[in-house]
């Protein structure tokens, strides 16, 4: 499978259609299979939307490329090396805590090696049935089970 950034028009096409919409803050989230099972984190109850599971995602810094920003934020909350990106699946917009419009774009990805699972933002990760996915939003939902 070829990453949807071969394409030299992905990544600008994406920020076009977001400036379109007013889109302030962008999100990059990693759909991680195994086994026909993805991986989900539990958001710790002290926390902004607590006890909402959730894909492994995080926000793309200012003057960073969403490659690099899916890269380092599926390290940074679950110790896993992306391997390849396989896909894009989709987006959706939401207002976050701070009030920014935000835009999560969703890829699909394959990681090294998909064990040992080293939290350090969540509280809590399973390995769900697409068809059995426990407290995730309806957003990640639909993405999960088209």
């Amino acid at each position: 499978m070829t990453s949807p950034f071969a394409d030299p028009a992905f990544a600008p096409g994406l920020l076009f259609d977001a400036q379109e919409a007013g889109i302030t803050r962008f999100v990059v989230a990693a759909v991680i299979a195994d086994g026909g099972r993805v991986l989900l984190l539990r958001r710790p109850a002290d926390d902004f939307m607590p006890g909402l599971w959730e894909l492994p995602s995080g926000k793309v810094e200012p003057g960073e490329e969403f490659e690099n920003a899916l890269l380092r934020e599926t390290e940074e909350e679950t110790g896993l090396t992306i391997d390849q990106v396989t896909a894009y699946l989709g987006q959706f917009d939401y207002t976050s805590k701070s009030g920014a419009l935000t835009r999560q774009l969703t890829f699909e990805v394959t990681v090294e090696k998909a064990e040992p699972i080293t939290l350090t933002e969540h509280d809590d990760h399973t390995w769900a049935d697409r068809s059995e996915l426990p407290g995730v939003s309806d957003a990640v939902r639909k993405l999960l089970t088209r």
